[in-house]
């Protein structure tokens, strides 16, 4: 679960202007919007001034011109008209704006994942990293969306309120600005607790996705142990601890919201009142000023409600913000290309010296791992589960970076390759193959449009695969559904094979490729694999030791050290560990009593 922390106001302050650099690319629409929004603020302004001209000029003195009435009604009458097209195309600009900056951020985000190394996936749950890239891009959305809009439009309002107060009455409008610290204590305190509820509820809204995403992904495991009960539980305490969150904001929110703010109107208006009341004791008052002033007092609390409403969705969008570009500031990175030369692989010679690795920076699960692959040869690395076998892979793919000792693919080190460069020329093909949605010629081309539909075809057949593809409705258009869920294992890997085949790689690497495939869908991977080796220098991780006898060099690993290599006679000879493996996995009753004894 990830810790829970608060933001300072510092850092609510670095967020928000990291958010508003992304309006930079729009500063000539966002000059547009303002324009519009001094336009319509003016028209506000200007509505109670017609009418308080209307009161004290003429309905009170009784001098009803018609032709004065009749444009004063006008002027109105188009004033409110052309507010109301101004503000749609006002708040339409903003909004476009709004969802643009998202837009992008949403790409920012998204890219950022795509380029995090896998060290950040292992220590990151999947249901936190959805939750970053959806719900706080979201929250954000409605910062920009809602929060600013209303906010923009209340400060220009509020100014141009003052101004009118100013020219009605000079000595008024300096006494209602004493309400101005009351309100500012007012969001001062609101802010200060509800960011503080609602960090917490974004942190175990996370938590809440985290769970969700393990529960789906293990719900056969979870079935099978009857797990479901554990797991409501934890779902349940997480969803407890989120709604006492919610509670906590939603009394914030009830005491500092509308009701304190509609307090604040009040006493404004018996101050208000009250000056008018006392001034009429020995002055004759205007009416239209009197309505006039009530008039901009109800138009200036409105927008403070509005703001006041919309911080908390202001803070939603700062506690997002913070979680979003934690993500983007995120150094884990995959590893990259070291110098500016542009090597290729070409003969896909393979060399480790010296390697070492860790994975957490403590304990090496590789230890001075050193041997030579060369051109057309295959190396199979066996031994048992933790042995150090998919650390190897995981270097040589360069998932993960390493400091200690070397790997060279044709005499040059591998981090002077640039990433596609090593992507192109090597093919790898997992225990467990993932397959994408759409169609098994999407999946075999992976949406290359380069690939011709023949050479999709030809892998097919090169792998045996074609057998089964032509057998369904739709052959090689046949819909996939999420991760190739109708698909046997052995149906999977074969796509995976032919993937792997029409990408045409000089190296290829097997990860206990053949382990969920049958006896007889083996047999004949097996005569694929031997035409697939041909020329290509092969790194294969193998559990059934029947299906790299052939290999050039046998590596046996051993808590993270190669304990034996040689060839599948050679270790057989020395009688050691790899001899056991095979003799447990080969043996007779007999020979595996010695072999234990």
């Amino acid at each position: 679960m990830e810790k829970i922390t608060t933001l300072s106001g510092k850092e609510q302050r670095h967020v928000l202007f990291r958010l508003l650099s992304y309006t930079k690319p729009h500063m000539k629409t966002i000059s547009l919007a303002f324009g519009l929004l001094i336009l319509t603020t003016v028209g506000a302004i200007l509505g109670p001034i017609l009418v308080k001209i209307f009161i004290d000029d003429y309905l009170t003195p009784g001098n009803l011109m018609r032709s004065a009435l009749v444009g004063l009604a006008s002027a109105y009458i188009g004033i409110q008209v052309a507010n109301v097209l101004v503000s749609y195309f006002q708040l339409l600009t903003f909004q476009k704006i709004a969802l643009k900056i998202i837009q992008q951020l949403r790409i920012d985000v998204f890219s950022k994942v795509q380029a995090l190394g896998l060290k950040y996936f292992d220590k990151t749950p999947v249901g936190s990293i959805v939750s970053r890239v959806t719900n706080d891009t979201e929250a954000i959305k409605e910062m920009f969306v809602t929060v600013l809009v209303t906010f923009i439009q209340g400060f220009f309002l509020l100014a141009g309120i003052f101004v009118a107060m100013f020219i009605l009455n000079v000595q008024l409008a300096a006494f209602c600005l004493l309400i101005l610290p009351i309100i500012l204590m007012i969001i001062k305190s609101y802010r200060k607790y509800c960011s503080l509820f609602y960090q917490d509820m974004r942190e175990r809204l996370s938590q809440l996705n985290a769970k969700l995403s393990e529960s789906l992904q293990g719900m056969g495991i979870i079935q099978m142990f009857r797990q479901e009960k554990r797991l409501r539980a934890e779902f349940g305490d997480i969803n407890e601890k989120h709604y006492v969150s919610g509670m906590r904001n939603i009394k914030v929110d009830g005491l500092l919201l509308r009701p304190a703010i509609d307090l604040v109107y009040v006493f404004a208006l018996i101050l208000v009142l009250s000056y008018f009341g006392v001034t009429s004791l020995n002055n004759t008052i205007e009416i239209g000023v009197l309505y006039a002033f009530i008039s901009y007092l109800d138009r200036f609390f409105e927008p403070v409600n509005q703001m006041m409403m919309r911080l908390s969705l202001y803070q939603q969008a700062i506690v997002a913000g913070s979680r979003v570009f934690k993500l983007l500031d995120e150094q884990e990175v995959a590893p990259a290309q070291a110098g500016i030369e542009n090597h290729k692989v070409s003969a896909g010679k393979i060399e480790f010296k010296n390697v070492s690795f860790s994975y957490d920076g403590r304990r090496d699960v590789l230890k001075n791992i050193s041997f030579t692959a060369n051109p057309g040869e295959t190396v199979a690395l066996v031994g048992h589960t933790g042995s150090g076998k998919s650390s190897i892979i995981n270097l040589l793919m360069r998932f993960y970076e390493f400091e200690r000792g070397e790997i060279l693919i044709d005499g040059k080190t591998i981090k002077s390759f640039s990433i596609e460069e090593l992507r192109d020329k090597m093919g790898l093909v997992l225990q467990d193959p993932f397959m994408f949605y759409g169609t098994i010629k999407d999946n075999i081309r992976l949406h290359n449009a380069d690939l011709p539909e023949e050479e999709v075809v030809e892998a097919a057949r090169f792998v045996q695969a074609h057998t089964f593809i032509e057998k369904l409705e739709d052959k090689y258009d046949h819909k996939v559904v999420e991760r190739g869920a109708t698909f046997s294992s052995g149906q999977r890997q074969l796509l995976a094979f032919a993937r792997t085949i029409a990408a045409n790689p000089k190296i290829l690497v097997l990860d206990e490729a053949t382990a969920n495939i049958d006896t007889e869908t083996e047999e004949a991977i097996q005569t694929a694999l031997s035409k697939m080796r041909k020329g290509r220098t092969t790194i294969a991780i193998a559990h059934r030791l029947s299906t790299i006898q052939d290999a050039e060099l046998i590596l046996v690993m051993h808590q993270g050290e190669i304990v034996e290599q040689g060839t599948h006679q050679e270790l057989l000879a020395k009688r050691g560990l790899y001899h056991k493996m095979y003799l447990l996995q080969n043996g007779s009753a007999e020979r595996l009593e010695d072999v234990v004894s």
